[in-house]
């Protein structure tokens, strides 16, 4: 903080930045903490025979969050993996990851960087059934892809490293990016996996199909259970809370600090306004025990003592208005009885 009582530029940009990281990172939390509530109140939905008595008994035949568990199964078709025999799913993700190291100009050092080239995924329909294959029921699964978390199983990683010449080493140099090579990656949602899905449950002739949730909730496809699912979701919650207190703290630090200092500052130019007054009136009684007037006093005596010439300069603020006597009885902090700066150290003046 300046002397002034002004906050500096680096405590209001703290508390502008903290305030309004607070800000946002509450408006995350309170949106995650909403999903968390949310899923803890969906219906969980048994998958066996009378899953459609139940939804055709509900209003609209439809239950608008639900929880369903069960395995993945073809409807027809099934994709086949391209570089692992016999591996067979539902979902598969092909993904071609760049990645190098570029020099970062301000730590000056190299970091590592990804990138993603190239990603396709191929989906085919599918069912979630009981684990129980003589029970006939089953949920069709509209729309994997939209589901905020779908959990692939990597069944292909390869790490395809560049060719380093020294021209190459040079160009990169030169460049600030050093290629280290290609990573290919296969996922799948493979057959017979177990999967918990969260969603919109809907009757549709005689269909029972997952979907994703309207009014804002989110779908979910996981490989979890729904507890393991649900403790998942709380944990990253947590992490989000911690992040808002800490920075709400920090922003309530700040001001209280800016608060604080400004009490300090009033108080203590309260006071020196108080001992000011003081010194006018001793100044006055002084006067008048050497039965002298204002206009009396030579420019060059002493503002204290009022009897001795002035003899030293007041650094850093440059005020020639006391004798050395009088500077030495000063209390610690010693300021300059005209300005109330600081003294930091005094010069003897020599009058000719």
């Amino acid at each position: 903080m300046e002397t002034s009582g002004k906050p500096s530029t680096a405590q209001i940009v703290l508390l502008a930045t903290s305030s309004a990281l607070t800000a946002v990172l509450y408006s995350i939390y309170r949106r995650k903490s909403s999903h968390v509530a949310r899923l803890k109140e969906a219906k969980k939905m048994p998958l066996n025979p009378d899953l459609k008595t139940i939804l055709d008994e509900a209003p609209g035949k439809c239950v608008p969050y639900a929880v369903i568990e069960g395995v993945v199964r073809s409807v027809k078709e099934t994709l086949n993996s391209q570089f692992v025999d016999n591996c067979k799913g539902v979902i598969e993700r092909l993904t071609l990851k760049e990645k190098k190291m570029v020099w970062n100009r301000t730590t000056h050092l190299w970091n590592d960087c990804e990138k993603v080239i190239h990603q396709r995924t191929n989906t085919v329909p599918f069912d979630l059934a009981p684990h129980d294959d003589t029970v006939p029921t089953t949920v069709r699964v509209v729309r994997p892809l939209d589901a905020a978390e779908l959990d692939l199983e990597t069944t292909y990683e390869n790490f395809h490293p560049s060719q380093q010449s020294l021209t190459n080493v040079i160009s990169h140099f030169i460049s600030g990016e050093r290629p280290q090579g290609i990573q290919e990656t296969e996922e799948m949602l493979r057959l017979g996996a177990s999967m918990t899905g969260v969603g919109e449950l809907v009757l549709d002739n005689n269909l029972v199909r997952l979907q994703p949730p309207k009014q804002g909730l989110r779908y979910f496809l996981s490989c979890l259970d729904y507890d393991t699912l649900l403790s998942k979701q709380e944990g990253r919650l947590r992490i989000w809370r911690v992040l808002t207190v800490l920075f709400g703290l920090t922003a309530c630090a700040t001001l209280f600090y800016l608060l604080w200092r400004q009490y300090v500052l009033r108080k203590e130019r309260r006071k020196e306004r108080s001992l000011l007054d003081e010194y006018r009136k001793w100044q006055s009684r002084r006067l008048e025990e050497l039965h002298l007037a204002g206009d009396d006093l030579s420019p060059t005596t002493c503002t204290i003592c009022l009897s001795r010439e002035r003899s030293c300069v007041f650094l850093e603020c440059g005020h020639v208005c006391a004798c050395e006597e009088c500077y030495r009885v000063l209390p610690e902090p010693k300021k300059c009885p005209i300005c109330r700066a600081r003294i930091d150290r005094i010069v003897p003046l020599y009058n000719s």
